[in-house]
Order: structure tokens, then sequence, then C-alpha cells
């Protein structure tokens, strides 16, 4: 391929990437939203450790896709956490990877519980004859 198509790619991956993780960190807020949020965060979930049974933990496949344009690209020393890549590439700065694989696990961890909460309320509502995004109960539509 072409080294413009991997340039094309790695900023993809970039925009990509990063809206991912801003929709993760923030999807919940809006009601429109948490559905997607939902299953987002849960394909995460399902990246980090499930298929990370097989890759390593917190395996991610956006970032070992986006790793391989890198390396087409000639960058060999690539970070383990792609946070820490995104703080490197956004501020100069390098942090501990290990300091922020947990920052990310644990805000990782907020916003998920935080996601099922707003699920489990909707599911709850929906059973309930209640619909979340109007505040009316079934049949006071009128």
């Amino acid at each position: 391929m072409p080294l413009w198509i991997y340039k094309i790619l790695d900023y993809f991956f970039i925009i990509f990437h990063t809206a991912l993780i801003l929709f993760n960190l923030f999807g919940w807020i809006w009601k429109q939203t948490r559905i997607g949020n939902f299953i987002t965060l849960n394909l995460t979930a399902f990246s980090w450790f499930v298929l990370g049974i097989w890759y390593g933990w917190g395996y991610c496949f956006c970032t070992d896709w986006h790793w391989q344009v890198r390396q087409h690209l000639g960058e060999l020393s690539l970070e383990h956490s792609y946070i820490a890549f995104l703080i490197r590439i956004l501020t100069g700065l390098s942090f501990n990877e290990s300091l922020v694989d947990m920052a990310t696990g644990l805000v990782f961890a907020i916003v998920y519980v935080i996601s099922w909460i707003y699920f489990v309320r909707g599911v709850l509502l929906k059973k309930n004859g209640v619909n979340e995004y109007s505040n009316t109960i079934k049949g006071d539509e009128a």
C-alpha cells in the first residue's frame, strides 16, 4: 500500500479512536446517546477483558490496528497504552504507563457503572410504562 494511505489511516485512527474514547467517557450524560454509549462501553469491555484473554489484558483492536499503521510509517517505539500515546502527541508529556493504565481503568469502571445504572433504570422505567425521553406514562400521551 502507498505511504500516503497509511498517513490517512493514521489520522483517521487518531480522530476516530479519540472520538470513541470521548464518547465512552461522556455519552452517558445525554439521554439520546445513552444506548449508544452503553453499546460502545460493552464493546470496549469485551475487547479489554474477553479478547484480552488471548491478546493480553486491556487489548484494544482499534489500538492494534492503529499501531500496525504506525509501524508501516516507521514508528517502532509505540506506547502500550493508547491514552499514554494521546497524552504524548497532544501535550508532549510522557507519564508512567502503569499509572496511566490504572487511571484509565478507574475512569472506565466509573463510567461503566454509570452507564449500567442508566441502562437498568431505563429498562425498569419502560417495564413500568414510563417513557424516559418524554416523562409520560404509557396511555397518558393524549
